[in-house]
């Protein structure tokens, strides 16, 4: 073999080799080709992606600012529905805040009469309504200022008249709804006002809420008196019970008292005259007498002296969990002889049960502890609007310290009898289990007809 095969030879087994090298190390470089394909399209996605992302942000921002621009118009217009809905439940108009404190109705109506006064004096000095343009027809200026007279007149009427209907239908659960009625009427009459330039003013506005507020405190304050008129009436009524059953009870503790009186001058005698065992049960009879005499007359003198203390009686501590519930007591004060008889007349037809006595104290200022009791719970009223409805939300626990700081150590009875409640809590409660056992018999008759179950 010459020189030159021989190298051709190992020329052609290295390019072999190289061939066989180049297929060997093919997978790879097919892969980092691949993984920079796969990286150039990740790439590609991922800015596809956030510029979709940034889109959609975009969208739900701009969707964010039409909701709450949305939200405020719906709120807006709910509200001015609102106005002219008749509710019992006006939260979003809030609690009235009384701005007057007369004594007196007629006061009310006096203020009220006023504020109509100086509206009237607005109306004629011009200042109720304005035209900020002096207009011209066909060139004059008198014809100009009477067709903007007429149209003040016009505008003031249409105002009026609203507030005038307004105000005669206030009352306690709307009396903020209708003075937003009113501002809300201002402002449309006012808007329609505005090609024209006329405007009612905002002083005339002031007053006619102010009439309306003086036509609600009126009216409350002359529930608060026909109230009070009822309560003095019952204050009365309840004085008179009283005086009655006195006067009873003394001619009767005179009646006894002349009895015994009589009945022991009788004995007396007769033990003069008698001897050995009769003598000594003429004795025993007559110590009975004198001790029944000496009843009758502190019986007497207790009656008298009932009547002529007109502060002294009793403040009773009493409940009805079947009408009221648990922890729920009424506290009320009455002069009368037997005071049991006025807690017996409290659970009359109004209340489906009777009321349980847990105190009754004696007191020679009964009205001034009742007041000290009412006060000292003023927080736990069940009725916080009137005053003189005499229950509270407390426990007897609490009674009880505020009792024994006013200076009383009364036994107080912790558990409610209240009878006629538990009673019928156990006929419901056996109707209730002869239902279900009659529904248990039923479905057996159902599943099993021929059932020998009897």
């Amino acid at each position: 073999m010459s020189l030159f095969d021989f190298l051709k030879k190992k020329e052609f087994e290295e390019i072999r080799y190289l061939k066989s090298q180049l297929e060997h190390y093919k997978p790879i470089v097919d892969i980092e080709t691949e993984v920079e394909n796969q990286k150039k399209r990740l790439e590609q996605l991922i800015t596809t992606k956030e510029s979709e992302i940034k889109t959609v942000e975009e969208n739900f921002s701009k969707l964010n600012i039409d909701y709450q621009i949305a939200l405020e118009t719906y709120t807006k217009l709910r509200k001015e529905v609102s106005l002219f809905e008749n509710k019992l439940d006006l939260i979003e108009f809030g609690v009235y805040e009384p701005i007057y404190d007369f004594d007196k109705s007629d006061e009310y109506r006096a203020e009220q009469n006023r504020v109509i006064e100086l509206q009237k004096e607005m109306i004629s000095s011009e200042k109720a309504a304005i035209c900020r343009t002096n207009w011209t027809i066909d060139g004059s200026e008198s014809r100009g200022r009477a067709s903007t007279k007429r149209y003040i007149k016009l505008t003031l009427r249409a105002f009026n008249g609203e507030c005038e209907s307004l105000i005669s239908k206030v009352k306690w659960n709307n009396v903020n709804q209708m003075r937003e009625r009113i501002k809300k009427s201002f402002d449309t009459i006012n808007k329609i006002g505005e090609s024209q330039t006329v405007s009612i003013q905002s002083g005339y506005l002031v007053l006619k809420l102010n009439e309306l507020n003086l036509e609600y405190e009126y009216q409350l304050k002359r529930q608060k008196e026909k109230e009070e008129l009822r309560a003095a009436q019952e204050a009365m009524r309840e004085e008179e019970k009283a005086r009655k059953e006195f006067e009873q009870a003394q001619k009767e503790a005179e009646k006894e008292e002349a009895n015994y009186e009589k009945a022991l001058e009788k004995a007396r005698k007769e033990m003069e005259q008698a001897t050995g065992e009769k003598h000594v049960k003429l004795q025993a009879q007559i110590d009975k007498l004198e001790q029944e005499l000496k009843e009758a007359t502190e019986k007497k003198e207790r009656a008298i002296s009932m009547a002529q203390q007109t502060k002294c009686g009793h403040v009773y501590i009493i409940s009805n969990i079947g009408s009221f519930g648990e922890n729920v007591y009424k506290i009320g004060m009455t002069r009368r002889l037997e005071p049991e008889d006025r807690v017996k007349e409290l659970g009359n037809a109004s209340v489906p049960f009777q009321f349980d006595i847990h105190a009754m104290i004696y007191s020679n200022e009964a009205p001034t502890l009742e007041y000290e009791l009412h006060k000292a719970f003023t927080n736990k009223k069940v009725n916080m609007f009137n005053y003189r409805k005499e229950f509270f939300n407390v426990t007897l626990d609490e009674i009880e310290q505020q009792v024994k700081e006013s200076g009383f150590d009364v036994e107080f009875s912790r558990l409610p009898e209240a009878m006629e409640y538990r009673e019928t809590l156990a006929i419901l409660q056996k109707s209730n289990s002869q239902v279900e056992t009659k529904t248990i018999d039923e479905l057996i008759a159902e599943e099993f007809p021929y059932s020998l179950i009897k």
